[in-house]
């Protein structure tokens, strides 16, 4: 059986999407493709048990959408996953009927394949896609590895789709306890006599991550994601995930906390963490890995890890990075990460507001945000902070606040770079169940929810919510920082590192124009 892991080409003259291993999505003009860990674990599963797995990026590929079809009807696999984000979901409804319409008139009906859909937006409106395309499974949860082999599993005992349609029909007028026999996993959706069912509520804590396999990194074409991105300095670079997701995983605005809720924050053993940095170090000869777990575990944890990673010597053969919040760490801590040769550090600020951070559930103070940059930055490490502007509650002095904080720290030198997203109340998370009832959301237009413009009321305009994101991003550009940048040049590296931030920071002046 056939499993196609695929992103189809998402054609616009927005710019590239940033769909993959993305918390929120966005078009950019200057393209950075993003490792799917969680996919490429879900391929990696799949091919220890037995399956055939096509890894299909086209996105990453660059091919066009006609490129795309004519090779995915070509490979002809039994069931295709299709990871998507509430600004796209659309679009892929569109084309799940696509597939479906050109595979029957190619084959006609004795072979057409199972759909799948997976990620945030269809985790937290399940039904909704069902309901609007053709599409067979909606796994919900953000372990869609684990979900995707178990389900592909129960569809090759049962000999396809129909076959399992069949199966759940029989197994519920007998009772629901004969469904274990095809080890159906809990949180999929499906439609049964024009109904729409589903195994049960997600619980992503069952899932033991030390059964995870290293993920297969050439079955999932590693070198596409390696080159191009904004967050490598050294290439090639790879993606890991010591954790899943967030061990505060509380944040209102954040669409992964529909995936992995507060608490349900796991880890995986510090010997297999570093077992696998070892072999994209060895193997790979990978030059600089970030982790992206939604936080960089903390604590026993870290600590073994560090010490570990330099006593195997991989701190000389290897930079680092990973996101870390406000507050997390004390000074001999990020001392530590340096030590181990950790880099560029990935921290949330979004606000200066502490109103603002209270609503959110940030569970940070105003005053930890300038001692934890300052103390990451004395340690030699080169903080990167990301800011939001466009809340409902928010004002004009609010939001000027926040930029004229981060163009102070660029000229104190505690952050090097940074960036300035639009706030998107996402389907599913806090923000936007209070966005609902205070009666905010300006449209439910999924389309409209790609960061190119605000989607609900707002004390400030459209037009200034935009300028003030170009603002946040030439915060920058102020002559202590400029020329502190440039006396920091130490060899090619650097100045490559520079050319490439310069260019990255020229295309977001036209990702978030007017």
């Amino acid at each position: 059986m056939k499993i196609s892991i695929s992103y189809p080409p998402l054609e616009s003259g927005k710019g590239i999407p940033l769909l993959s291993q993305n918390r929120q999505f966005q078009w950019f003009k200057n393209p950075t493709y993003i490792y799917p860990v969680v996919p490429a674990c879900a391929a990696t599963l799949l091919n220890k048990n037995g399956f055939e797995v096509f890894w299909d990026d086209a996105i990453a590929e660059g091919l066009s959408y006609n490129e795309w079809l004519s090779r995915i009807l070509k490979e002809k696999p039994d069931a295709i996953a299709i990871e998507t984000k509430t600004p796209v979901v659309k679009r892929h409804w569109k084309i799940i009927n696509d597939i479906k319409e050109n595979f029957k008139k190619t084959y006609g009906d004795k072979f057409i394949p199972a759909v799948i859909l997976m990620g945030d937006h269809v985790t937290a409106l399940p039904e909704e896609s069902l309901k609007n395309s053709d599409v067979d499974f909606i796994i919900t949860g953000g372990d869609y590895d684990f979900s995707l082999l178990g389900l592909c599993k129960s569809l090759k005992t049962c000999g396809g789709v129909k076959g399992f349609i069949d199966f759940i029909d029989n197994a519920n007028k007998q009772g629901l306890p004969s469904l274990k026999k095809v080890d159906l996993p809990k949180g999929v959706y499906y439609r049964l006599n024009s109904e729409i069912k589903n195994t049960g509520k997600v619980d992503i804590t069952e899932n033991d991550l030390n059964l995870l396999p290293f993920i297969d990194r050439n079955l999932t074409k590693w070198k596409l994601y390696a080159y191009k991105n904004g967050n490598f300095k050294f290439t090639p670079g790879a993606y890991m995930m010591a954790g899943r997701d967030c061990w505060w995983g509380k944040c209102k605005f954040c669409s992964w906390t529909t995936l992995y809720p507060s608490k349900t924050f796991r880890t995986l053993p510090v010997k297999r963490y570093l077992d696998e940095t070892g072999y994209l170090i060895n193997d790979l000869k990978v030059k600089e890995i970030f982790d992206d777990s939604g936080c960089f575990p903390r604590g026993k944890w870290l600590k073994e890890f560090s010490l570990e990673h330099i006593e195997r010597g991989y701190n000389k053969k290897v930079v680092m990075g990973c996101n870390m919040r406000v507050g997390a760490l004390n000074d001999e801590e990020w001392k530590l990460l340096k030590k181990a040769n950790f880099r560029f550090v990935l921290i949330g600020l979004e606000s200066m507001t502490q109103s603002t951070l209270d609503r959110l559930d940030k569970g940070i103070k105003i005053e930890q945000i300038e001692e934890t940059v300052k103390s990451a930055k004395k340690a030699g490490l080169e903080p990167h902070i990301t800011t939001m502007v466009g809340y409902p509650w928010e004002t004009k002095e609010d939001a000027v606040k926040t930029i004229e904080f981060a163009k102070y720290l660029f000229k104190k030198g505690y952050i090097d770079t940074l960036q300035a997203t639009i706030v998107v109340p996402y389907p599913g998370t806090p923000m936007f169940e209070e966005a609902r009832q205070n009666g905010w959301l300006l449209t439910e237009d999924w389309d409209r929810y790609d960061m190119k413009e605000s989607v609900w009321k707002s004390p400030v305009s459209n037009d200034d919510i935009l300028k003030f994101t170009q603002s946040l991003y030439t915060s920058a550009l102020n002559p202590a920082f400029v020329i502190r940048k440039v006396f920091s040049v130490r060899n090619i590296s650097d100045i490559k590192f520079l050319f490439k931030a310069g260019k990255k920071l020229m295309a977001h002046f036209t990702d978030f124009k007017g």
